[in-house]
């Protein structure tokens, strides 16, 4: 593959418009470049969390393997028409999903985001995947969009509620749990 951006700057977004994997060009604020924006957030929080040393194995390799999957869902996003996002990673996410969460005691209480550095990058990894999934739901409601690529959002906010038990308890042992009510006097 050769140099594909060989220049960075182009001064052709200074008229408030980009350009789409398709040549096609769209306000930066659409909806389809709200999604895709938002994907590559989620794949840049992503990365921060594994930078974070210590992680376990299994929850580095899950994670890498969900960057180079946020970059071509990114990447489907930016390219009307195309799919890359296919049924068979909808259900490899479940089933990393259903392995972290086995090993887990059930969740009786709403937890509090946080439990050590890692957990809580993925609390935020989480929260800007569902975010995500709601400007991916925008753009579906007003132009066509893949629905594995709609479920993958949707499973992956999940595995990072999971993978941030797993590492809450990794980091710290435990998960602070929400008290209703906390401070209140009757």
């Amino acid at each position: 593959m050769g140099n594909r951006l060989s220049k960075i700057y182009t001064r052709t977004g200074d008229d408030g418009s980009t350009g789409l994997g398709d040549g096609s060009r769209v306000p930066k604020d659409s909806a389809r470049v709200e999604a895709y924006g938002t994907v590559d957030e989620l794949n840049s929080v992503v990365g921060v969390l594994l930078a974070i040393p210590g992680l376990p194995q299994e929850v580095g390799d899950c994670l890498t393997e969900v960057q180079h999957e946020l970059f071509d869902l990114g990447g489907e996003l930016c390219i009307p028409g195309h799919q890359m996002i296919r049924a068979e990673q909808v259900t490899r996410l479940e089933r990393v999903l259903d392995g972290f969460n086995d090993a887990l005691p059930p969740l009786k209480e709403f937890i509090l985001p946080g439990g050590g550095p890692a957990a809580a990058a993925c609390h935020l990894a989480r929260t800007v995947a569902r975010r995500a999934e709601r400007r991916a739901w925008t753009l579906a409601r007003a132009e066509s969009v893949n629905p594995e690529l709609l479920k993958y959002l949707n499973r992956l906010s999940d595995l990072l509620f999971v993978v941030a038990r797993v590492l809450a308890r990794h980091e710290r042992g435990a998960e602070v749990l929400w008290k209703h009510q906390r401070g209140r006097k009757a």
